[in-house]
């Protein structure tokens, strides 16, 4: 992440070390042809070592790193002193964001808040009303859930639903799908829009902002629109579907298994997919365990809004009141930075979904426990991507990517986007694509203006989502949860996910010519 701040307000003290960081070196390490090549290898190292030797993200952009300063000439304590630098100061912007943020998910699952509002709302709108319903909901849901984890608890859903009404698989699932990935792409608290807003130091608010203005015409056209084409080509019923059992298939999935391998994906999914028959959606609701109390839609709803709530004002104050010293602007600048709005999150759903729903405080605390060991694969990913982000910048391949990218006149927006499209075909990887992509076109930072930065990650997380296929877990896990083949998951999920991809990206070029 960057070794910038997510926010000004998160802590002057720091930005003198983040400007010495981010400086590239006075003089370069080898010729501007040199470090392309350079960057090339490093790149397709990372793209070899994923892909082909199965080796864990972590490890491939260590050593993607390496390879990056070696061909660049660069000294070997140099290397490994800029890799530390940029893993170091990447560890300390999102890590605590990202586990924040998932304590927060976990509650919402072991409560039944998450339960609750799908049974609130699934029972408010007739056959026609249901896709829109589920899209909305796994948006709603996607806020504070990994994707995985959004997965796992919806797909049952989606399938007894689908049983209920005799409506097709595709016209329920492909906008709780939708709702899901455009949130993970495209929205803070994820990990990925967090990795490229630190990377670009954009501002979180405004990224927050326009990321809700181009995520909810996302979601209405590669969800609801695009289910009635889908349902054509993948005409698919849930009569012969089994659905997972109540909790069971959640177990240990906070959040890293989109970034996972293909094998990992595929057993995973498959395991969850083997579930017991469930016949009624009150089967799923933890509340029915003894001892334990319903919670209320209102606060369920509550905690999940909450932190984007107050970083949405603090993002709104900022643009209307631009005295730095009002007495309002102070207030909300403490309570609206992310840190400080999501754990005023995880504080309410201590009260309001842990101890009302009648677990004891220390099954509150295990719960909250429980949400951390499943980030650690991601929080390690994301630092790596920062550790190869400042060898990109020591080695001064970041002062050849800017002079090309201005001498050729390509809008910014354009590169980070086709960067991140190639770097997922190859690694499958959301967060790997992001992360390289933000790492690359960084030196263009510096050129564009708050909103430009804002939308820039935007179009970065449009580029990461692009065409899942066979490499990524994501793929494996609709695979086998909806009993399709692959040629049908590549005509469902892989076309959804290129749609997002596509028309989020265009979303953030229409907003370019108008902020």
């Amino acid at each position: 992440m960057s070794l910038t701040l997510l926010t000004p307000a998160l802590s002057p003290a720091a930005a003198p070390i983040t400007t010495l960081l981010a400086d590239p070196p006075e003089v370069p390490y080898a010729g501007d042809g040199q470090l392309v090549v350079a960057c090339l290898a490093g790149i397709l190292a990372v793209v070899v070592l994923i892909t082909w030797a199965k080796l864990h993200p972590f490890l491939s952009l260590i050593l993607g790193s390496a390879v990056l300063g070696l061909v660049a000439t660069m000294p070997p304590g140099t290397i490994v002193t800029s890799f530390i630098a940029g893993f170091g100061s990447t560890t300390g912007s999102v890590g605590v964001l990202i586990a924040l943020g998932a304590m927060i998910g976990k509650m919402l699952e072991a409560s039944g808040g998450a339960n609750r509002i799908v049974g609130t709302l699934v029972g408010r709108v007739g056959p026609n009303g249901l896709p829109w319903m589920m899209a909305a909901i796994a948006a709603i849901l996607g806020l504070p859930l990994f994707f995985e984890v959004g997965v796992v608890l919806l797909v049952p859903v989606v399938i007894m639903v689908a049983k209920r009404t005799g409506a097709s698989l595709m016209k329920v699932g492909i906008p709780a799908l939708a709702g899901l990935s455009v949130l993970h792409g495209l929205v803070p608290p994820h990990p990925g829009p967090l990795t490229a807003i630190g990377l670009l130091n954009a501002d979180l608010g405004r990224t927050l902002l326009f990321g809700l203005l181009v995520a909810i015409p996302t979601v209405v056209v590669a969800g609801p629109v695009l289910a009635r084409f889908v349902d054509q080509w993948v005409p698919k019923h849930a009569d012969s579907l089994v659905l997972a059992g109540a909790g069971g298939a959640a177990t240990g999935t906070a959040g890293g298994g989109r970034e996972k391998g293909r094998k990992n994906g595929r057993e995973r999914s498959r395991g969850a997919a083997g579930g017991r028959q469930v016949d009624d959606l009150d089967a799923l609701d933890p509340a029915n365990q003894p001892g334990r109390r319903r919670i209320g839609f209102g606060s369920a709803i509550v905690a999940i809004t909450l932190p984007v709530a107050l970083m949405l004002i603090d993002a709104i104050v900022k643009l209307t009141v631009t005295d730095a010293e009002n007495g309002l602007r102070k207030v909300v600048d403490v309570i609206g930075t992310p840190v400080v709005a999501l754990l005023i999150a995880v504080i309410f759903c201590y009260f309001r979904l842990g101890l009302a729903s009648g677990m004891s405080r220390s099954t509150v605390s295990d719960t909250f426990g429980s949400s951390l060991p499943g980030i650690a694969g991601i929080l390690l990913i994301v630092a790596a991507g920062g550790g190869l982000k400042q060898t990109l910048i020591d080695a001064g391949v970041g002062n050849v990517i800017r002079d090309w990218a201005t001498g050729v006149n390509i809008s910014a927006l354009v590169l980070g986007w086709l960067v991140a499209v190639l770097i997922r075909l190859g690694t499958g990887s959301a967060t790997v694509a992001t992360i390289t992509a933000a790492g690359i076109v960084g030196p263009l930072a510096a050129s564009l203006s708050t909103n430009e930065l804002a939308l820039l990650v935007l179009a970065i997380g449009c580029g990461s989502l692009f065409f899942s296929h066979v490499n990524d877990a994501g793929f494996w896990l609709v695979k086998e949860y909806f009993g399709l083949t692959v040629g049908e998951t590549i005509k469902s999920w892989s076309v959804m996910e290129t749609v997002i991809s596509v028309v989020g990206f265009a979303l953030v070029m229409l907003l370019s010519v108008v902020v």
